[in-house]
């Protein structure tokens, strides 16, 4: 194809895909059914993890319940039972482990199916300074935060690929989008599991893959437990979100199959301002809005998240 003929396709289906975003402000793209999917979601024994099993589980999925906790993980799946008269597999795993997982994967291979919609969760937080961190604590954070959902990919992406069909959802953070002082393990770690599943995305694009789609979820903080005493300066602009609300739009955005979702939507401005503005401006408006903040009187102790 010549240089011209290319670039008047481009310049076309730039045109296409502009009036399609505009058109979908208006009107929402179909939510895709999950009656039937196999779910597998790490971090379900309690909190966000918790609330998506319930709610996939209303939406007659199979769910397939996988947290280190092994009681919370069992109370999760009698809730899903009595709410919603369904079974829920449990497994107790340490996502970090590769060789437990890359194990556990194969039982639940042999037991329930392959798994068709995968939900990376699980995730830890020390909040420390990081010179203040203990070293293991710092490899821990990696190993759950980012580590892990290489294994998970490993482990149940190939038979996605095989059927040309599947979702895999990264909640991540938005912490993985922008440096937050007093999270510098917690930062690189998300970052590092926004940017696997941004290249994760492309890979299969790439290779004609565009029956898996990807979801990359970035929420501040949610009030589950994890970020306890974590505060925000104006709470109207950058709430400390309630769970079942960013549960419900985790869903709805894996059932319209959207590719990013950031939450609040104060967060997209933030990063656009990160990108556009001058170093020492956006420094300025840091400190306004109380980002150096954050953490200050932080309670937690290396929790899980979900």
């Amino acid at each position: 194809m010549n240089f011209l003929l290319e670039t008047l396709q481009v310049l076309f289906m730039l045109l296409v895909y502009s009036l399609e975003t505009f058109v979908r402000l208006f009107i929402p793209a179909r939510r895709k059914t999950v009656s039937g999917e196999i779910v597998l979601l790490t971090g379900a024994g309690s909190g966000i993890g918790r609330l998506m099993a319930l709610e996939f589980a209303r939406l007659d999925a199979r769910l397939v319940l996988w947290d280190i906790n092994e009681d919370g993980n069992k109370e999760t799946a009698r809730m899903i039972k009595e709410k919603h008269g369904a079974r829920a597999y449990t497994y107790t795993c340490d996502c970090s482990d590769r060789e437990e997982v890359y194990r556990i994967a194969n039982q639940v291979k042999r037991e329930v199916g392959d798994v068709t919609i995968l939900i990376n969760n699980a995730g830890i937080v020390t909040g420390k300074k990081f010179m203040e961190s203990p070293d293991a604590l710092i490899e821990k954070s990696m190993e759950v935060n980012s580590l892990a959902h290489f294994w998970m990919y490993k482990a149940f992406l190939p038979a996605m690929i095989a059927g040309n069909h599947g979702h895999l959802v990264s909640i991540a953070s938005s912490a993985g989008l922008i440096g937050v002082n007093g999270l510098a393990d917690y930062c690189a770690s998300k970052f590092a599991a926004v940017g696997f599943a941004e290249s994760m995305a492309l890979e299969l694009l790439a290779m004609g893959c565009d029956g898996v789609k990807t979801t990359i979820v970035c929420p501040f903080f949610i009030n589950t437990g994890m970020f306890e005493g974590a505060n925000t300066k104006f709470p109207r602009l950058m709430p400390i979100l309630d769970p079942e609300y960013a549960c419900r739009k985790i869903v709805d955005a894996v059932r319209r199959e959207q590719v990013y979702l950031y939450l609040p939507r104060s967060v997209y401005i933030m990063i656009a301002l990160k990108n556009c503005l001058p170093t020492k401006v956006g420094v300025l408006l840091g400190k306004y809005l109380g980002a150096f903040n954050f953490m200050a009187k932080f309670k937690g102790h290396g929790k899980k998240s979900n």
